[in-house]
């Protein structure tokens, strides 16, 4: 959520000086070789499938016609060396709007006996991804071969992004040169932070008459790529970050800082409500529930608005919160002011909590940028609890685990001589923990009435995140859409058998945040025997439902972060017939750990315990922290893998 239109402080600053009102950028005439008709790859590239030979990314910053712009140039060369190479890059998609103010856009093939394939506007075709309702536009590539090299060149001109700019200067393939420069008036001044390893910017006053060049030029940057499990890649890539920071024409600094973000936002939404906006809160509130238990108060509330006021970004904003409840519909600006003014009708205390996607870039607490601030929670201190007013399909204490993990900017209610006024304050965002999403499975395997089909019954309760996949769905699909997507669920446990019977229980938005969602399911198993001989082999280990085997052949290289803590308990009841007997129960007996700073934060611990003719094998698998490092690595995956090495236990019976 922005305070103030994005080219403000940059209008203001650049209508200081008139010379930058021309039409002129200093990459105007930039331009690849037009009379290349080859071009060398570096010895050390030749042999990999695909390389970034060049990579020039420029911008410019100034005023057109009374308006703050930016000219933004990117100019790649991409080594083309693999049959995968030329299925992925037979579409060179465009990166913008055609609607866009496109200054340049062009394309072209140089191959390796010279011929050159230009590609102009005929070659432009469009494409809509149906599911999510957005078109592409792209440049259909045909000649490609092994041994070829695309060259595409773009210059736009758009408005600026002045609070803040992230630049990723990696790629999931090698860059050999790359070259970033970004360009504007002398009198402004403007913050940069690299990360990953990536080259401070050089600063540059006598390249250009007037204006300020900062650069970064780096050669043989590594690939990273995105095919590890478990990985944050996004964060891990070498990139730059910059920000207006000052003007030293009207000697303003540490512009689009966070102390004047807290102070802006809070006077937004906390304005006093006219008598009529004051009785539509009022009115509003008296079907919510009213509870002693605040997290059931603030559950309550949530639920409230969420099934009742219609979330869309889109919207004109409502002038008054009378209109938002009378329409029933509300954009982001309307969605905050109906949750603080409930939660104050309530004198429920709380912090507007401004963050982002941990998946898109890191919060750096020391690299003030509004680009941090692009998605919102509700933190209250009372509980230590977060809500999401966006997302309909959560509820406390669950929200978006992207957001979590994070740093964000916690907005706080502080009084000064009478006068309350919003403090901002940089914390983390703790996630639920382990215990909170937390499976618990019960199952049964009776062999008492018949070796060869023994009747399996499960219950299985899943909390936190994982009953989150499930709760939502009944409230949002017809009863023969959810008993199939029950099904399917089941098909996991059920190891493709028919089952015998299915059953769910708290279903719906109602239960989440509250109950855990229940799957009862029983089946026959003959599937899972197999006879040899007067033994029986019984593949137990599948009873859990199958568990995926984390394959690393190549050297690991990001450190893992998981999604969310969570855990298992499960449960494994084999009743046998009078006098049978069994082989093979010691392969229960397991032991995997991964242990950080002398506490162990991961593991698959297994048992088994047997009285007369019952055994009961238990497990507990837990991932209690999200991050884990490189080094651990190993230890993680022993522990991954286990589920899998369990599901492979077979058992041999014999009457």
């Amino acid at each position: 959520m922005k305070t103030f239109p994005k080219t403000l402080y940059l209008f203001i600053a650049l209508m200081s000086s008139t010379m930058f009102f021309a039409q002129d950028y200093a990459f105007k005439d930039y331009e690849w070789d037009e009379k290349a008709k080859k071009i060398e790859i570096p010895e050390r590239y030749k042999n990999e499938n695909e390389v970034i030979l060049k990579r020039v990314i420029k911008t410019e910053l100034s005023v057109i016609d009374n308006k703050a712009m930016q000219f933004h140039l990117i100019h790649d060369q991409t080594y083309i060396n693999s049959d995968d190479a030329i299925e992925r890059n037979n579409r060179i998609y465009i990166p913008f709007s055609q609607k866009e103010s496109v200054i340049t856009t062009k394309a072209r093939v140089i191959l390796q006996n010279g011929k050159i394939i230009h590609l102009d506007k005929k070659d432009i075709k469009e494409e809509t991804d149906e599911e999510r309702g957005v078109k592409y536009n792209y440049f259909a590539v045909n000649g490609l071969e092994k041994g070829a090299v695309i060259e595409v060149m773009y210059v736009l001109r758009e408005m600026p992004e002045l609070d803040g700019e992230t630049i990723k200067m990696q790629d999931e393939y090698p860059i050999a040169d790359l070259d970033f420069e970004l360009i504007y008036p002398e009198h402004l001044g403007f913050k940069t932070k690299s990360y990953n390893g990536l080259p401070e910017p050089v600063k540059d006053e006598a390249k250009y008459k007037g204006k300020i060049s900062l650069s970064v030029k780096v050669k043989d940057i590594a690939a990273l790529n995105d095919e590890e499990k478990y990985s944050n890649r996004e964060v891990m890539l070498k990139m730059l970050r910059y920000k207006l920071d000052e003007n030293l024409y009207n000697n303003s600094r540490n512009l689009y800082n966070y102390k004047e973000f807290a102070t802006n936002i809070y006077e937004r939404f906390n304005a006093e409500l006219t008598k009529k906006e004051q009785k539509s809160i009022d009115d509003f509130c008296k079907s919510i529930p009213k509870s002693d238990d605040p997290q059931e108060q603030v559950w309550n509330i949530e639920n409230k608005i969420k099934k009742t006021i219609t979330y869309n970004r889109f919207i004109e904003t409502k002038e008054t919160i009378s209109e938002i409840i009378a329409s029933k519909q509300a954009n982001q600006t309307d969605i905050l002011k109906l949750y603080l003014n409930v939660f104050r009708k309530f004198g429920i205390e709380n912090n507007m909590v401004f963050t982002l996607s941990r998946y898109k870039l890191p919060f750096d607490p020391d690299f003030e940028s509004y680009e941090n601030l692009n998605d919102m929670l509700f933190y209250f201190p009372a509980i230590k609890k977060y809500i999401t007013p966006t997302e309909i399909e959560f509820r406390m204490p669950l929200f978006p685990p992207s957001l979590g993990n994070n740093n964000g900017l916690f907005i706080k209610s502080k009084t000064f001589g009478g006068v309350s006024m919003g403090i901002g304050e940089v914390g983390f965002i703790e996630l639920p923990g382990a215990d909170v999403t937390h499976d618990v499975m019960d199952i049964t395997v009776d062999f008492t009435a018949d070796m060869d089909s023994p009747v399996i019954s499960d219950r299985i309760d899943f909390g936190g995140y994982a009953a989150h996949n499930f709760q939502p769905i009944k409230d949002f699909a017809s009863a023969e859409q959810y008993q199939s997507i029950l099904k399917s669920v089941a098909e996991n446990y059920t190891v493709d058998a028919e089952y015998k019977t299915l059953k769910s229980e708290n279903d719906g938005t109602e239960f989440i945040g509250k109950k855990p969602f229940t799957l009862l399911v029983s089946f026959d198993g003959k599937d899972l025997i197999q006879k040899a001989g007067p033994n029986y082999l019984f593949s137990a280990g599948l009873v859990i439902g199958r568990q995926m085997e984390l394959y690393q052949e190549d050297k690991r290289t990001l450190p893992v972060e998981i999604d969310y803590p969570h855990s298992y308990t499960r449960k494994i009841h084999l009743l046998l017939p009078k006098g049978a007997t069994v082989q093979n129960l010691e392969k229960f007996n397991m032991d995997y750990k991964t242990v950080i700073n002398g506490k162990t934060e991961a593991a698959f611990t297994s048992k088994y315990t047997q009285k007369g003719d019952e055994i009961l094998i238990e497990n507990t698998e837990y991932y209690n922290i999200i991050n884990y490092p490189l080094d651990k690595f190993e230890e993680y995956r022993a522990v991954i893998n286990a589920a899998a090495d369990f599901n492979k236990v077979v058992i041999v019976l014999s009457k």
